[in-house]
């Protein structure tokens, strides 16, 4: 019987420095052995490519703009993601269903009961074994976005009060499933960063890896 992969994903705030980490992190595992899939969201699937595009760029109500997310997470669970972990593939995908609790939820204010009534209906209760949220607050957020953007999406373009209202609803998150999130300071050095995600991916290897992966990581 194929034992399933492992699904991590990569949470924060635009501008806090995960996608910095996340070639790392793949290159990482695919070193200790890992069949790994890389992926994103929106996004992920030609489907959820186009939708990607409309989302961050065209103006759209609310209601809209979170069907839009879960359409094309839909498509994405279903068609790339599940079926990776079901052959035993590790899936390491930038952002998933918590962005939509922090976004649109907690930034554009439609709340955490709706976002859940779409989680439960396209995921039915399964969802990331582990997830990683790059933290920092939001002064050092705004400041990274301005330094490496040239253009902004619709969400880059919003203000201060909307990132702050993204960052607490993340933390909401935390504080309900403490137990999958890693919360990482990314106010800290990029080698200090990578020793903790280092020990976390070891952690990952030594619960949800064969016994192989881990002795390879052991010994390196």
């Amino acid at each position: 019987m194929t034992r399933r992969g492992c699904f991590i994903t990569l949470e924060g705030l635009d501008g806090a420095g995960k996608s910095t980490h996340a070639g790392w992190m793949a290159d990482w595992l695919r070193q200790a052995g890992v069949s790994l899939l890389e992926t994103r969201e929106p996004g992920g699937t030609p489907v959820g490519e186009q939708l990607r595009t409309l989302v961050l760029h065209q103006s759209m109500d609310l209601r809209t703009e979170t069907l839009l997310m879960f359409a094309a997470r839909n498509e994405h669970w279903r068609t790339r993601i599940l079926p990776a972990l079901e052959r035993g593939q590790w899936v390491l995908c930038d952002r998933y269903t918590d962005a939509s609790f922090a976004y649109q939820g907690g930034g554009r204010e439609l709340g955490a009961p709706a976002v859940r009534l779409l989680e439960d209906w396209v995921q039915q209760g399964q969802g990331p074994d582990c997830t990683f949220l790059f933290d920092v607050p939001l002064e050092t957020a705004r400041a990274r976005l301005q330094q490496g953007r040239d253009t902004a999406d619709r969400f880059e373009q919003e203000g201060a009060a909307f990132f702050e209202r993204t960052r607490q609803a993340y933390h909401a998150r935390v504080a309900e499933d403490q137990a999958r999130f890693r919360v990482i300071d990314a106010r800290q050095s990029i080698q200090d960063i990578r020793v903790h995600l280092d020990a976390s991916l070891r952690d990952l290897l030594r619960t949800h890896g064969d016994p192989a992966m881990h002795r390879r990581v052991q010994d390196a």
